[in-house]
């Protein structure tokens, strides 16, 4: 095989759930491609890399240099309430369902001694001034019902501890055990944020 096309296979294998046949389908799909979608593809991956970064203050991925994302210089979404989530996609399918219009905050993952992610990992160092900052009532948790989930939870709040004023709280019915938000359906997701409960 030629390296060229090996190395791109590879590259593409890397990405979550493709593999080596999803790297193989694709790099072949935009290599036999006639349209200039392969060309176009390369371009837009260079232009976002070079120009798009973690919002300073929530991890949300803006445009470089712009400061704030989009979320949080949204004065509508100063209502007292801020959602953690594991990572961005959480965030798309919260928007998506339109279930939640406060702020965000991601964490990057979750806790795992198994994979070593440890808490200095993770997207938290600001979250206690972020609370005062921003006047928040309520931190929501929005992680996988998982044992890294939970565990992450507690550790969170545990660092949180001090914020008295602030009520915890978890999505409640709907998210089954083991479960990630990319899976849930709009009225799932919708019911468990109704239904969110004290932690």
């Amino acid at each position: 095989m030629n390296p060229k096309i090996e190395k791109l296979i590879k590259l593409f294998a890397k990405l979550p759930r493709v593999g080596m046949r999803g790297g193989q389908r694709i790099a072949l799909s935009i290599l036999q491609d006639k349209t200039g979608r392969g060309a176009a593809l390369a371009s837009a991956i260079i232009d976002a890399v070079e120009n798009v970064a973690p919002c300073p203050n929530c991890g949300v991925l803006t445009t470089r240099g712009a400061g704030a994302c989009e979320y949080c210089r949204d004065a509508a979404r100063a209502n007292g309430m801020l959602c953690v989530v594991r990572d961005l996609s959480d965030v798309w399918t919260l928007e998506k369902s339109s279930v939640f219009h406060g702020r965000y905050h991601i964490i990057g993952g979750l806790l795992s001694g198994a994979a070593g992610i440890l808490p200095q990992d993770l997207n938290i160092s600001n979250l206690t001034s972020r609370i005062a900052d921003e006047k928040i009532s309520e931190v929501i948790f929005a992680l996988p019902n998982t044992v890294e989930g939970k565990t992450t939870q507690h550790y969170i709040m545990s660092v949180l501890d001090g914020n008295s004023d602030v009520a915890f709280t978890e999505l409640a019915s709907g998210v089954p055990l083991g479960g990630d938000l990319d899976y849930l359906d709009d009225g799932t997701l919708s019911l468990a944020f109704g239904g969110r409960k004290s932690v």
